[in-house]
């Protein structure tokens, strides 16, 4: 094959590596997160007096240390299961006990997320507590957005 021939398929290569991407990005991205959603809820459809936006910033301050530090170690222990996968090249011992640690952290996160909804909610007067309630279970029933 030519140079310019090798440049094309190169180009044709990446066009369809681009292509799979956006697609990928539209058609399959996640929904938002439960706390994406409690915090546009809290910031800009809810009006907060001056008191409730601090206390309410001070514990998203709190949570977002705690969740950077739970989301370091789901890190970790994804390498150790990478590590586990690749030493054992099946499920072994290895992998069974990473795979437990990684769901026992990402159960922490799910727990801690709780905590820092229910105390954001704690902040609230009955009546904007029930609209986050509200907002909550829709968040947590809403059907995926993603196509199948």
């Amino acid at each position: 094959m030519s140079g310019a021939r090798y440049l094309l398929v190169a180009l044709v290569a990446f066009a369809a590596a681009l292509a799979a991407v956006l697609v990928a990005r539209t058609w399959l991205a996640p929904p938002p997160r439960v706390e994406s959603q409690v915090h546009a809820l809290l910031h800009e459809r809810m009006t907060l007096d001056p008191a409730q936006e601090e206390r309410i910033h001070a514990l998203e301050a709190a949570f977002a240390k705690r969740r950077a530090a739970l989301e370091a170690e789901m890190r970790a222990d994804n390498q150790s299961l990478a590590d586990a996968i690749a030493a054992e090249h099946g499920y072994g011992p290895r992998v069974g006990a990473a795979v437990d640690r990684s769901h026992h952290v990402m159960g922490e996160l799910q727990k801690e997320t709780l905590r820092h909804i229910f105390a954001m909610r704690g902040v609230l007067r009955p009546d904007q507590a029930a609209q986050f309630d509200a907002a909550i279970v829709k968040a947590l029933t809403q059907p995926s957005q993603t196509p199948r």
